[in-house]
């Protein structure tokens, strides 16, 4: 992967704000020719610079539902429990962000529920589950979502 000149973090950038543009718009933004602008693209695709495409859905339209944050604290690092939880955590489909982090806990996690119950009976169920390690959660409710993460910044060269 990389360098990347110009052209490229334009293109990563454009493409990280709407996936969905069609080439044609991305070479006229870029100014090369929708020929090239795919074959860069394309490139980026092969190299795994650009893992895929997704939609954005807006998450009321999918009804009500809480967005939870949790700190999640394992009870030893090593490398079976790390494993196990890390498993688990990605077969829970009601995890929709999971990140390894440094400081007072080992992990944070958000959580889509349909309501702070569905979330507790989880939790409960996981800490209930000696086998997955789980020293302390600790949890936050999301009141508003400030900013949504859109994509990494782009730095120009």
């Amino acid at each position: 992967m990389g360098p990347f000149d110009r052209i490229d973090r334009l293109l990563l950038e454009r493409l990280q704000a709407d996936g969905r543009q069609s080439m044609q718009a991305l070479s006229e933004a870029v100014h090369l020719s929708a020929r090239a602008t795919l074959n860069r693209v394309r490139r980026l695709e092969a190299q795994g610079v650009i893992e895929g495409y997704r939609a954005q859905v807006n998450r009321a339209a999918l009804g009500e539902h809480v967005a939870v944050f949790a700190e999640v604290t394992l009870k030893d690092q090593r490398q079976a429990t790390v494993q196990r939880f890390e498993r688990h955590i990605g077969a829970t489909r009601e995890v929709v962000g999971c990140w390894l982090v440094s400081g007072r806990y080992d992990y944070l996690l958000r959580f889509g529920c349909r309501d702070l119950t569905h979330y507790r009976n989880l939790t409960n169920a996981w800490l209930d589950q000696v086998g997955l390690g789980i020293d302390r959660i600790v949890t936050s409710t999301e009141l508003q979502t400030v900013k949504e993460f859109t994509g990494f910044p782009v730095e120009p060269l």
